[in-house]
């Protein structure tokens, strides 16, 4: 498969450790970014870094839980200019309290709508977009989470298999139109995110060393970008073995409810 070079780039979730260092990564002269987060001040360090390498880029500071303010960021830029390369990356973790075993419900309620149905609407309205125009690529950000449920994080894992399964799906139903799609499945990345979930976190790769794989892998258009290797293979093969053999081994790896 021939690399393909995006003009303009959209990335959500700019202001977190992964989108900052994949906008940072895709910064050349002669491409334009457009970079969404809530976090402003820190998209805006972001912006100033991309800019200094040539870029183009244009700052958003949107809070996509607000699904009037997230649709109205996203048909601003399809009605500008479709971009080329839109990288859905936009997410959020929670977790138990210490001592509980269940997460605290709005907080859950809201990770499941950023992470998976926003996703989703953003997915849906740039996609239609990209098939007018007959060409187009989508990338949405998943995790090794997905291969199988950790105990002490099932919202963020049911919302990363959710994205996993529907990116998967839209792949084999897009690519036949010229619109490509990849899920891309991290593992651990160095991060506040990261270094606030409970549990160990074996491959620890920093967002820079993520951020290479991701772009290399979306250049030769792959359909799963899963890093790091050995952990993906772990993670998939616990996805393989009967459920509560695969809690047992989690459990005695040290992940467990708070």
């Amino acid at each position: 498969m021939p690399s393909v070079d995006p003009c303009r780039v959209l990335i959500t979730g700019a202001s977190g450790a992964i989108g900052a260092a994949l906008a940072q990564a895709y910064a050349e002269p002669g491409r334009t970014l457009v970079l969404q987060g809530r976090n402003l001040d820190a998209l805006e360090q972001v912006a100033t870094s991309c800019r200094r390498a040539g870029s183009e880029v244009i700052v958003e500071g949107v809070d996509l839980l607000d699904r009037a303010s997230a649709l109205a960021f996203i048909e601003r830029h399809l009605a500008d200019m479709t971009p080329d390369l839109v990288v859905l990356n936009a997410g959020m973790n929670v977790h138990a309290a210490p001592g509980e075993a269940i997460e605290a419900a709005g907080e859950a309620e809201a990770l499941l709508t950023l992470n998976m149905m926003m996703t989703q609407r953003l997915f849906d309205r740039v996609a239609r977009a990209m098939l007018a125009r007959g060409n187009g690529q989508i990338a949405l950000v998943s995790s090794l989470a997905a291969d199988m449920g950790l105990p002490p994080t099932p919202a963020y894992s049911a919302s990363k298999a959710a994205v996993k399964a529907y990116g998967e799906a839209m792949r084999g139903a897009l690519a036949p139109q010229g619109v490509r799609v990849s899920v891309i499945m991290p593992g651990y990345v160095r991060s506040p995110m990261c270094d606030a979930m409970p549990g160990p976190k074996p491959f620890l790769v920093s967002p820079e060393q993520a951020a290479r794989r991701i772009r290399h892998g979306l250049s030769r258009n792959r359909g799963r970008i899963a890093f790091p290797f050995w952990l993906s293979l772990g993670t998939r093969w616990l996805g393989l073995m009967p459920v509560d053999w695969a809690l047992t081994l989690l459990r005695r790896l040290g992940y467990r409810a708070p």
